[in-house]
């Protein structure tokens, strides 16, 4: 691969690294761009930053720490669609370059934090394919085997990420364009709800769907960046606020128990037995977790990913492009967003309300289960094979990534082993939008399921995947609640806590010594521990962030507040009570063992 030693440049080991003195953030990023240069025939980078430019970047760094910078000295790329105040954007049309005064957004956020940017990366002409060829500045080529592709359109921020150049990278994602090269090059590639990450100061793609993703060599990378990187940002109109239990610290890379995740019961592989093998192994290891598979009639998400090429959203990347001649892009490219000519508003119109009805099909799918895995890919092929069949192949490995913006969901793609080939390849989990540390934690413990049978590696850096626990520490600031009425599952009143960021824990009873009231108003129950006369009342366990907490309080109304419940295993949570006074003139239906059986019976 080099002459160079590959540094291990996980967070956790980074941090290590500069902690023991063994080197300097100067030192090392120095090394790491002479591994770069050592390894252009990769053609990952677009333009790699002088050793002055780098200078201006580490000098930020004087009179600072590890306790002062989250990231200080980490290295990182930026693929050539994302603003570096200085350097060149080119989004691989050299027509197109301009430079930049201001960094994008998100690229500022990681500067603050102490990231030093190596360079800007390679991709598919103005973020236009899954592939990684799609350049004038050369093919991006698989890191395992190089008469393949290395993915796209993030060729190389997954390439310089999996070789060791940087600790992570960003990429963009709009139809699985920080997926599929993450999916070919052993990497974890995070594709983040949408307008959690800010576009600004991003060339767009599709303008209305794209996303700044996150290529990491592990998952609790991507779960401690992403909070780095999801601040709200009022100059994005498609920007959006996290949610309170969207952080890093709930992620512990553990598994709910009992979780129930999809399978389609349509699945593609293109003839491929070995990425079908690596699939089942992929499922199977998710039973042992403790996971449930659940078949999911994947029909209504196929026919969104369709709207995405063959529907007016196409239109987006002639708008996003339409100041440069076509004689100025590569004919691929040209003939792509030549696609957009014709399109007409009622067309527009009339896809959008064909999205809406299949969201409203697949939202309900999804309510099933806690995420869906599918193959990232169908299959993997060679740069040869691409130039007979160059939008055909690649809409082959847009089968399972191309529907996720349209339908507002999250996903991160993670590496399940290789191929005879010597290519990576691996699975996708998706979930709702919001639900991003959800699918790392599951995505860590899939890769730790692995790791415990073969041998898992970072990228192509040689160097054992060994999930860390040191920077992303388990949830330890969250309230458990017990609820009995309108804030069950369902009811009206539980929007209150999803709001927030509750989730649910379990479902189970009170201790048999409660009696049930529905309050005079008929829509509120009161729970009464009555020692002599009680029962067991159904009630759910729902998990609040405590910075939550004291809002979701202040908005009951007496006779209500909460105290201590004790649940059916002796254990005691805070839950809702009812004061002496608040049960004159209510009704006892402790009979019907809960506020939905009273209702079903009233």
């Amino acid at each position: 691969m080099s002459d160079f030693e590959i540094q291990n440049l996980t967070l956790d080991a980074l941090r290590a690294t500069y902690q023991s003195g063994a080197t300097t953030p100067a030192q090392l990023i120095k090394t790491l761009r002479a591994q770069a240069e050592s390894q252009q025939d990769y053609n990952a980078w677009i333009t790699l930053l002088s050793e002055e430019q780098l200078d201006g970047y580490l000098k930020y760094l004087d009179g600072k720490s590890l306790e002062d910078l989250p990231l200080y000295g980490v290295p990182f790329a930026i693929k050539d669609n994302i603003d570096l105040a200085g350097v060149e954007t080119t989004a691989a049309c050299p027509d197109f370059a301009y430079i930049p005064e201001q960094s994008a957004f998100v690229v500022d956020l990681l500067l603050r934090a102490g990231a030093i940017p190596l360079g800007k990366t390679n991709l598919d002409q103005f973020a236009t394919g899954l592939v990684g060829v799609r350049s004038p500045y050369g093919e991006g080529k698989n890191v395992f085997n190089r008469d393949y592709l290395s993915g796209g359109s993030s060729a190389g921020s997954a390439i310089a990420t999996a070789l060791g150049q940087v600790s992570f990278a960003l990429g963009t994602d709009t139809a699985g364009s920080g997926r599929v090269p993450a999916a070919f090059n052993n990497l974890i590639g995070h594709k983040p709800t949408k307008g959690l990450i800010s576009n600004t100061g991003v060339v767009p793609a599709c303008k209305s769907l794209d996303c700044v993703s996150i290529f990491s060599l592990q998952a609790n990378d991507a779960a401690y960046l992403l909070d780095i990187m999801a601040q709200y940002d009022e100059a994005d109109c498609f920007a959006r606020p996290n949610r309170y239990d969207n952080i890093a610290r709930y992620f512990n890379g553990q598994v709910a128990a009992d979780f129930k995740f999809g399978v389609p019961k349509q699945l593609d592989f293109q003839g491929d037995p070995e990425t079908q093998s690596l699939y089942q192994q992929a499922i199977s290891e998710l039973t042992e977790l403790g996971g449930e598979a659940v078949e999911l009639d994947f029909e209504p998400f196929l026919n969104a990913a369709k709207l995405l090429y063959e529907g007016p959203w196409v239109a987006e990347r002639w708008w996003a492009t339409q100041m440069v001649e076509p004689e100025s892009m590569l004919d691929v490219i040209a003939t792509i967003i030549k696609g957009a000519e014709g399109a007409t508003a009622a067309q527009a119109f009339d896809a959008q309300y064909q999205l809406q009805a299949l969201k409203k099909q697949c939202d309900a799918l999804l309510a099933n289960v806690d995420f869906v895995v599918t193959p990232t890919t169908p299959t993997v092929y060679t740069r040869m094979q691409l130039q007979d069949q160059p939008i055909q192949l690649n809409s082959v490995l847009g089968t399972y990534t191309n529907f996720m913006n349209l339908l507002d969901y999250s996903a991160t793609a993670v590496p399940m082993g290789w191929l005879s080939s010597g290519v990576a390849w691996g699975v996708t989990l998706f979930a709702d939008a919001f639900k991003d540390i959800l699918l790392l934690n599951y995505s860590a413990a899939l890769q730790q399921s692995l790791a415990q049978q073969q041998s898992l590696t970072l990228g192509a850096t040689g160097h054992p995947f060994k999930l860390s626990e040191t920077l992303a520490p388990a949830v330890s600031d969250a309230i458990q609640v017990a609820v009995c009425g309108a804030h069950l599952a369902g009811q009206p009143l539980n929007w209150q806590l999803t709001e927030r960021g509750a989730s649910l824990v379990a479902k189970t009873h009170s201790a048999p010594c409660y009696q049930l009231f529905a309050l005079p108003d008929g829509k509120r129950p009161a729970m009464v521990r009555n020692e002599q006369q009680g029962d067991a009342i159904e009630v759910e366990v729902w998990q609040l962030p405590k910075t939550a907490f004291g809002s979701f309080v202040a908005g009951i109304p007496a006779p209500l507040g909460i105290g201590k419940v004790e649940l059916a295993d002796g254990s005691f949570v805070p839950g809702f009570i009812c004061e002496h006074d608040g049960i004159a003139g209510a009704k006892d239906v402790s009979e019907f063992k809960g506020w939905r059986g009273w209702l079903a019976n009233r």
